[in-house]
């Protein structure tokens, strides 16, 4: 008998080490706290083929990471990666060879996206080595911890 797959899957991505390129995990980590059960909260450093395998067989699942698209730190960007392609300009600081939205986009050509498939990210302002996030960029993940677990009970969990 195989284990049942998780419904829901929280996926932070960066490198904590990397200054604000931690948001995604410190998401993570924070949900986690919220949601010690029922909910699948994993943290990758943002490998392409590693996040389509961690999302295998989810029905909903979000990925969180530090973005630099040239809007102000801190700004958080929300998207449905089924309903739009992930914009590549917004991942290009970030420590991954083989960025989000590029693992987003081979998922959909090889018709491996979860049927939902939610995306933020958090417009990062230091990626310089180092812990500690900025403030702009602490204060955007309280937000998007907020925002985030709105949708995780939105999607069916406790």
């Amino acid at each position: 008998m195989t284990a049942p797959q998780p419904s829901i899957v929280i996926i932070g991505v960066g490198n904590e080490y990397r200054s604000d390129d931690g948001a995604g995990i410190a998401v993570a980590r924070r949900l986690r706290a919220r949601f010690p059960s029922g909910v699948t909260i994993l943290e990758e450093s943002g490998e392409g083929a590693a996040l389509i395998q961690a999302w295998q067989g989810a029905a909903w699942v979000m990925l969180v990471d530090a973005v630099r698209s040239g809007a102000s730190p801190g700004t958080i960007h929300r998207l449905d990666a089924r309903a739009t392609s992930v914009p590549t300009g917004f991942f290009h600081y970030s420590t991954h060879a083989f960025s989000v939205a590029e693992a987003v986009e081979l998922a959909r050509s090889l018709d491996q996206l979860p049927p939902h498939l939610l995306v933020y990210g958090i417009e990062g302002e230091n990626f310089a080595a180092g812990a500690g996030l900025s403030p702009a960029v602490e204060q955007a993940v309280e937000a998007v911890v907020e925002r985030a677990a709105e949708d995780v009970r939105a999607a069916g969990s406790p």
